[in-house]
């Protein structure tokens, strides 16, 4: 691996992270049109996007070929489903979040998110578990009880994304199927879904009769914004280390979190700072712990 893919491939990533982060100013340009209209349109023009590129890259036989592999296990088929599932459903609440002023608790979602991943390891896949990353997930605990507990309210927006994240990530991780064409599948899966559900509608924001106006353009463009940092993401972590994305993957919801505070000015209390701070904790304890066990391996073999 030489150094220019290395750095290539950081770059990548870095992309691909900051497009998520800044992915709620897209969403604020279309918060007149229901979620739900504008979780189809995702669905529907990701999955024309990834047609397109799959045939402008050529590896339109590969796919097809990669397909047929594919539905000869059932398990893989449910998995995949589920998985189109899931990451729909996370959709649909990160656009809802967003565009009814909760980008605080989205971010706090993403914050969240890595901690529930290694709890679905453990729970699902026999994973162990360090005593650090015990501490980690104690901490982020109460950073999330505490503000249930002030706010009186729980924080089910922020735990949605978080636990349907985690659970999309370990479908996906049993399937072990490519960035490329799991996504084509997945949106192949739920299409049928979303355009059942916008014929259904009694009235709808995109028209054809309109389709140069600025909200139709948003809407067709939902599917290049969620598949280009799909892209890039598998691109860059093809030659970084894990520990290296799992640092990375914190640029989103810092960003969204900004973007919360400053820019839409969300109200950020005492209580959210008590709890984001508890959680922050934790996240640099958790790969503390996680970097560590590596650098002794490391060391081990240096001396070996």
């Amino acid at each position: 691996m030489n150094t220019n893919q290395v750095r290539n491939s950081i770059i990548y990533a870095i992309g691909a992270y900051i497009i998520w982060g800044f992915l709620p100013i897209y969403w604020k340009q279309v918060e007149s049109v229901p979620a739900g209209e504008i979780l189809a349109h995702r669905i529907i023009w990701s999955f024309v996007f990834m047609l397109i590129i799959l045939l402008i890259t050529g590896k339109w036989p590969a796919f097809i070929k990669e397909c047929k592999s594919f539905t000869k296990s059932k398990k893989k088929v449910i998995f995949i489903s589920l998985a189109a599932i899931v990451i729909s459903l996370n959709w649909l609440t990160y656009i809802w979040a967003v565009n009814s002023d909760h980008v605080i608790q989205a971010s706090l979602g993403y914050y969240i998110n890595p901690l529930v991943s290694i709890l679905l390891g453990i729970i699902f896949l026999k994973e162990n578990m360090t005593r650090r990353q015990i501490f980690s997930f104690i901490l982020a605990s109460l950073g999330v009880i505490y503000l249930t507990i002030s706010y009186g309210v729980f924080p089910w927006v922020s735990l949605a994304l978080a636990f349907s994240f985690g659970v999309y990530g370990l479908l996906k991780k049993v399937v072990d199927v490519g960035a490329m064409t799991g996504l084509t599948i997945e949106t192949f899966v739920v299409t049928p879904f979303a355009l059942l559900y916008l014929f259904l509608l009694p009235e709808t924001t995109f028209k054809w009769v309109e389709v140069g106006s600025e909200t139709n353009l948003l809407l067709m463009g939902a599917g290049i914004m969620t598949a280009i940092p799909l892209l890039l993401f598998a691109a860059g972590a093809k030659h970084i280390p894990l520990g290296m994305i799992g640092f990375l993957q914190y640029f989103a919801p810092t960003i969204m979190l900004l973007l919360g505070v400053f820019l839409y000015e969300e109200t950020f209390t005492s209580a959210h700072l008590i709890a984001f701070s508890l959680i922050w904790i934790a996240l640099i304890n958790y790969m503390g712990a996680a970097y560590r066990p590596a650098k002794t391996r490391k060391n081990r073999k240096l001396l070996n």
